[in-house]
């Protein structure tokens, strides 16, 4: 017997590393949660925070309030964001809408986007800290600087998305054709955060005490997985076909000519799209006070020339009043280098500004020859001048006398827009090319000898577009200026596109999705397998590393599992040897020092 007590020394010696070194872990692990309590609710001192025992809750009511508030927020912030991203496409005219409203010039648009990114990266840190915490066993406090923030964003997105839809209603029809090019890769975003969130989940799971909290979380939880796992069944995508079926890449018209590298509805525009490559060449045509059909887009000169000015006192006057020596007076370049709408003057070269600041408002006939002189397609919206003016009715047969007798166009190169006396127009010229700007019935289309539509991208249908095609109707879709609208133009069978864009587009080589419905299906099933797997393996370590053995806390039992048990046991193991051992060696070891107490976490 004579060994024993070193024996039982030694034992308690191992004991006692073990505990040191869990209790450095857990020592050196503490700066992670300080960090985390401290962002997140201002706790940075460690007797601030508590912990979320086994079985209870892991907040207040307060916090799971201002907890469910931060979720609500992140997904409506997300909403937004994703919808006004996906709106590029139209940024320029929510700007010119602003500019005609408020009078000055400002990318309002780049701003609404910048703020709504901050936003929504300032919601998405705060719940990513909360769910740390969680993961962490840590009780969540929110500071109440944060709890302001979350609802500021709640109301700015709120409002923005109100204001935007009853303006922009038709933004929506956008965001729902964007989820055809991006949902299958948004599917494999929201299965890797759900199986990232698979682990707080069952952390809480396993730790709660409650049946009727266990089941409500984990149903929650699996139910937004079930319904993420079979989204892609009830997926659409014209992008998604058999390979080869990918038809040609539709051809590019020049949206007032090349409104990105030069002043719209200039010479100098109109030469740009040329030498990108368009097929074609849009417009908007206005009559003169003295019958000279010239090239303007608003109703007013305000926007494109410097008519405030020369004209101050006329600034507001619609165009179609002044006459054309006066048109020919005005500045129809200089706006485009101080506004700089679509960010691209710094490209420009010295020669380049000093063409700008030289041009003028264009008439019908330079347009006309200039388009002939490169066999370029025209199509143009005629406006009607306005009561009082002298071609109020006569406004059609004008501009067809500048197409017959003072251009030297063909008239197969125009396609013919404007419906006003479109069977008196066909009459005196059946050589134009009819075309529509709305849908209608085939028999009806044929019936006005329609042979193109020039529709609205948001009314983009691949069905449509295929049921026109086989009776030679084709379809142009306006204004396209993003390459993902774009590719989804492509993939839905659309011969030509009006577009800002002509240089970034015809350097597309193909869609920017593309694949088969076997490499689809592939896709999907294999990222759902992975998350299964993935998330199977950690509900069975949390179960794995919360059971435990039961201990008595005040009246009640409870389970303390996974590391805090064992730490216990440890501890408790280690004061048994050290009492047995301290009475076996009281006579060889009587300056044995006592082993410190370690208390509990205090609990806020």
């Amino acid at each position: 017997m004579g060994p024993a007590p070193v024996s039982l020394s030694r034992l308690k010696l191992g004991k006692l590393k073990v505990v040191r070194r869990q209790l450095l872990q857990r020592y050196e692990h503490q700066p992670f949660v300080s960090c985390l309590a401290g962002l997140y609710g201002c706790q940075w001192r460690r007797y601030q925070r508590a912990r979320a025992q086994p079985g209870e809750c892991c907040c207040s009511r307060l916090e799971c309030g201002s907890f469910g508030a931060l979720i609500v927020t992140f997904f409506l912030t997300l909403v937004f964001l994703y919808f006004w991203s996906e709106a590029q496409n139209d940024y320029d005219d929510f700007d010119w809408f602003n500019f005609g409203n408020l009078g000055f010039w400002f990318p309002w648009s780049v701003v609404l986007l910048v703020v709504s990114a901050a936003l929504f990266t300032y919601i998405a840190i705060l719940l990513l800290l909360a769910v740390c915490l969680l993961s962490e066993g840590q009780r969540l406090y929110l500071h109440w600087s944060h709890k302001i923030g979350i609802l500021v964003t709640l109301v700015f997105s709120i409002s923005a998305t109100t204001v935007l839809s009853d303006l922009w209603s038709r933004q929506w029809r956008t965001l729902l054709l964007s989820l055809q090019v991006t949902a299958p890769f948004l599917h494999v975003g929201g299965v890797s955060v759900m199986t990232l969130l698979s682990w707080p989940v069952a952390l809480h799971f396993f730790r709660m005490s409650k049946r009727v909290r266990q089941v409500a979380i984990l149903g929650l939880y699996l139910a937004v997985l079930l319904a993420l796992y079979l989204v892609p069944l009830g997926m659409y995508s014209p992008c998604i076909k058999e390979e080869g079926a990918l038809g040609p890449a539709p051809t590019l018209i020049g949206h007032r000519g090349a409104p990105m590298l030069a002043p719209e509805n200039t010479q100098l525009s109109f030469e740009k799209a040329v030498e990108a490559g368009g097929h074609g060449l849009e417009t908007d045509v206005t009559i003169s006070y003295d019958g000279v059909p010239f090239l303007m887009h608003d109703r007013t000169l305000r926007r494109t020339t410097n008519v405030r000015e020369v004209f101050p006192n006329r600034t507001d006057m619609l165009a179609a009043m002044f006459t054309w020596a006066e048109l020919e007076m005005l500045d129809a370049g200089s706006w485009f280098l101080h506004r700089d709408p679509f960010g691209t003057t710094s490209s420009l070269s010295p020669e380049e500004r000093d063409q700008m600041q030289n041009q003028t408002v264009p008439s019908l006939k330079d347009f006309l020859n200039l388009a002939a002189q490169h066999q370029s397609l025209v199509i143009f919206d005629l406006h009607r001048p306005p009561r009082g003016h002298p071609y109020r009715d006569t406004w059609i047969t004008r501009t067809l006398e500048v197409l017959h007798n003072e251009s030297f166009i063909n008239s197969s190169q125009v396609l013919w827009l404007p419906w006003e006396q479109r069977a008196l127009v066909r009459e005196m010229d059946p050589a134009l090319q009819q075309t529509s700007g709305s849908t209608a019935s085939i028999e009806e289309l044929q019936e006005q000898h329609i042979v193109r539509l020039n529709l609205h991208y948001s009314a983009m249908a691949q069905e449509q577009i295929s049921k026109y095609a086989s009776v030679n109707i084709s379809t142009n879709l306006y204004v396209i200026s993003q390459p993902w609208l774009y590719s989804l133009a492509w993939c839905a069978g659309v011969h030509s596109v009006t577009t800002n864009a002509m240089h970034i587009l015809k350097n597309m080589q193909r869609p920017l999705f593309l694949m088969t419905p076997e490499e689809y299906s592939l896709m999907w099933i294999l990222t759902d397998a992975v998350s299964a797997v993935l998330i199977i393996l950690v509900f069975a370590f949390h179960w794995w590393r919360e059971r435990g053995l039961p201990f008595w806390s005040g009246s009640r039992q409870v389970h303390e599992n996974g590391p805090y048990s064992k730490f216990r046991t440890e501890l408790s193991d280690v004061w048994s040897v050290s009492s047995v051992s301290v009475r076996g060696e009281a006579h060889s070891m009587p300056n044995t020092p006592n082993l410190p107490t370690i208390p509990e976490e205090p609990v806020v």
